[in-house]
């Protein structure tokens, strides 16, 4: 048998329960109900983003065995941020949180700059004329040593990913790949655009 709305006589469709000071209250609502007493109705998440929202919202910290919690061996030495709060919140510390964890930002920074490791940015023509072709020439060269570096480095770890049989790694390693080059052919035909144009 179906349950009726506690406020009208409705179909149940909305069920709460909450604990306060130990007693267990239930409420039985339509989505209408619901709605005007300010239940959001929206579709059920898992129960991990449930209580990750829950321990947030409260400013608990959720309880961690001695075994389970995390080594503070990789964390700066400065504001004592491990890369793994980095990863949860996006944000590091310090200054010093760039060093401390280079070796793990680095592949981040490289995705960001298509490759590198530096922001090269783009010259207008204007400017590139007053720079002078040879500078420009040898930052493209650059440019172009950094992202054929990277593509080595990510077809090793695709070559090692598959080795490994890890293959959701070796697709993502591969999309990258894939956009690099996409992105290496879509520069060299508006390059070639812009010399056909000025010609």
């Amino acid at each position: 048998m179906n349950r009726k709305c506690d406020h009208c006589d409705r179909e149940a469709t909305v069920h709460e329960v909450t604990v306060r000071n130990g007693v267990k209250i239930e409420r039985h609502l339509c989505e209408e109900c619901a709605h005007a007493s300010g239940i959001s109705i929206q579709p059920q998440k898992p129960i991990d983003e449930l209580i990750k929202h829950f321990v947030v919202a409260q400013g608990l910290t959720p309880v961690v065995p001695p075994a389970a919690q995390p080594a503070r061996a990789n964390a700066c030495p400065t504001c004592k941020t491990t890369f793994a709060e980095f990863k949860q919140h996006g944000l590091l510390g310090c200054a010093d949180c760039y060093r401390a964890f280079e070796g793990q930002l680095l592949p981040l920074l490289e995705r960001a700059h298509e490759g590198g490791q530096t922001h090269v940015g783009k010259l207008p023509k204007r400017a590139m004329s007053e720079v002078g072709e040879e500078a420009v020439r040898e930052a493209a060269a650059r440019v172009a040593e950094e992202r054929e570096q990277r593509v080595r480095m990510i077809r090793a770890e695709l070559d090692q990913a598959v080795k490994d049989e890890r293959y959701e790694m070796a697709a993502k390693l591969r999309d990258q790949l894939r956009k690099i080059e996409l992105r290496e052919s879509q520069a060299m035909q508006t390059d070639a655009a812009n010399e056909g144009g000025a010609a």
